[in-house]
């Protein structure tokens, strides 16, 4: 509220101000990266990184079929077409593999991906140096979609920063908000400059409203930035209290076989697990993901099914998929299990007596 009410008092409210610039340093000095746009979604962010990749209608963009729509759409915004890629079954993001299949097709249609679009899924990193290799042998770009790892790291090195950018996401569902936000990430100036350029209607230098090229309202407010240099100061503990959670669900579900959680595979994974997604065998178990769900929901607890995946959207539907069925598997068995940072004694007493309920 300190930094809401100094945007007030000074009568700063409007995009850009004191806020926006505090917040981009909080970002970088947080990640670690060399520059940083705030804008009005993560959406946004990814909009514009593939403008700035130079995708035209008709290119292909590799994509993470296991994402929500967000990762994908900006892509069909410029008339390019999604190539989606399968899931591996550690991680359960971009297989290498399937990514490597992915692209040879690409170039066998006469046409260069303009980029990749690794996810690190409800918080877990992305197996990047694997396709950072496969990005360098076939000098691809990548964009990270880091929307819902803020917090998380691989090999000590904050997601994100990875590839030639990265975006991140303040939604109100996300680990730290400013209710609608995200962000631009990249070690290169060229490409943030360029960002804000776009993100302020691309008016030209000129004392006039002059405008050579087409520019969007994507600038982050002062105020909301205001909200975000708050949460900044409190990211640590909030991925702290993340994984806590996690933890707590591992430790009265550890007993129960047929239950699977997304895990880190080794500790070069540092995942803010920002959701805790379960597997559920219905061949041990003798219940499905959708009757632990309704079970749940029956006691007024909210859990959710993992991200459809991409490939079975009906709004992508003949869009090139390459994989082996994981995101399909994945999406039959996964469920997300209520995960907020503010999770009373009381409600994880519910939640803990509800699904050991219903998983017997």
């Amino acid at each position: 509220m300190k930094y809401v009410n100094e945007a007030y008092e000074t009568n700063w409210v409007a995009p850009l101000g004191e806020n926006v610039d505090g917040f981009e340093r909080d970002i970088r000095t947080f990640t670690n990266s060399g520059h940083c746009a705030v804008l009005s979604s993560g959406t946004a962010a990814l909009h514009l990184a593939l403008i700035l990749a130079d995708v035209k209608p008709g290119d292909y963009v590799i994509c993470q079929s296991m994402t929500f729509s967000a990762s994908a759409n900006p892509i069909v915004y410029l008339g390019a077409v999604p190539v989606f890629v399968d899931s591996e079954p550690e991680t359960w993001n971009i297989s290498p593999e399937f990514l490597e299949e992915a692209i040879e097709f690409c170039l066998s249609q006469g046409k260069k991906p303009k980029a990749i679009i690794p996810v690190h899924l409800y918080g877990m990193p992305a197996k990047m140096n694997e396709i950072i290799a496969i990005a360098q042998k076939y000098d691809l770009l990548i964009i990270e979609d880091a929307a819902e790892s803020l917090g998380a790291r691989y090999q000590g090195r904050a997601t994100g920063t990875f590839g030639e950018m990265g975006i991140l996401s303040f939604n109100g569902n996300k680990i730290i908000t400013t209710s609608g936000g995200g962000a631009l990430i990249s070690d290169d100036q060229s490409l943030i400059e360029r960002t804000r350029f776009l993100a302020t209607q691309a008016r030209d230098d000129a004392p006039h409203y002059q405008h050579s090229q087409i520019g969007y309202n994507y600038r982050m407010s002062n105020i909301l930035a205001g909200f975000g240099r708050g949460q900044m100061e409190v990211l640590d503990e909030r991925v702290l209290q993340r994984r806590k959670i996690n933890q707590w669900y591992r430790r009265f579900l550890s007993g129960v076989e047929g239950v699977q959680f997304q895990s880190e595979p080794n500790d070069n994974y540092y995942s803010n697990y920002w959701l805790t997604a379960i597997l559920v065998d219905p061949e041990i178990l003798g219940v499905t993901r959708e009757d632990i769900r309704l079970e749940l929901l029956r006691c007024n607890i909210e859990a959710r099914p993992l991200w459809k995946p991409m490939h079975l959207q009906p709004i992508f539907q003949g869009a090139p998929f390459f994989g082996g069925g994981i995101s399909e598997s994945l999406f039959d068995q996964g469920l997300c299990l209520p995960s907020g940072s503010n999770l009373s004694a009381r409600e994880k007493g519910r939640i803990q007596s509800s699904l050991l309920q219903s998983l017997t």
